[in-house]
């Protein structure tokens, strides 16, 4: 698997997979008044891609699509990075259904987590989860993430605020870096290998 940043002629196979996971994905994205073919149409994807673009230049987003095979199954993105005191940002991922619990988003996260700390040079990344959501909450805890605290009709999702639960790592928790523990992890014969992940 990979990550790396979208692309304006990702727009076929990136509608194709949205399009094709409504249902999967629908519960856990922001609510919106565009139906969902419309909204996800690869005629949407170049606003998409230059809204992410500039919000990257500003240094405000890290934007990845995940790919396995060298073909798109999802998208990975780093938002609302802050630096100063802070040097914080949250993870929000998705992934096909068909490629869900193959360890691809626990890899993207893992890889994505490293990079922040290391190039980026983050201190912090949380990631925020609906509870009921138990895969993806399998992928942090899987990863090390610690669980934070709960927040209260936190996000607009799906049509009501939703609560949800905060995860959060720091720099120093992950001295080797986050991929290379997985790795340990995940090569023991004691644990399980895969988690799914969404």
């Amino acid at each position: 698997m990979g990550l790396r940043p979208p692309r304006l002629r990702d727009a076929r196979a990136w509608s194709a997979v949205r399009i094709a996971n409504e249902e999967w994905l629908a519960p856990w994205e922001p609510t919106s008044l565009e139906p969902w073919r419309s909204r996800h149409a690869a005629s949407s994807w170049p606003s998409a891609v230059g809204s992410l673009r500039r919000l990257a230049r500003a240094g405000i987003v890290l934007p990845f699509i995940v790919t396995y095979d060298d073909e798109l199954v999802g998208q990975l993105t780093v938002n609302n990075v802050v630096r100063g005191a802070l040097r914080s940002a949250q993870i929000g991922y998705w992934i096909d259904r068909g490629h869900a619990g193959r360890g691809i988003i626990t890899t993207a996260v893992a890889l994505a987590t490293d990079h922040c700390f290391g190039p980026v040079g983050l201190h912090r990344i949380e990631i925020d989860i609906r509870p009921e959501n138990v895969p993806s909450r399998r992928v942090v805890e899987k990863l090390g993430f610690r669980e934070e605290g709960y927040r209260v009709r936190y996000l607009d999702i799906a049509g009501a605020w939703r609560d949800h639960v905060a995860y959060g790592m720091t720099v120093e928790e992950v001295p080797g870096g986050l991929l290379r523990r997985l790795h340990a992890r995940t090569s023991r014969p004691d644990r399980p290998g895969d988690l799914p992940g969404r």
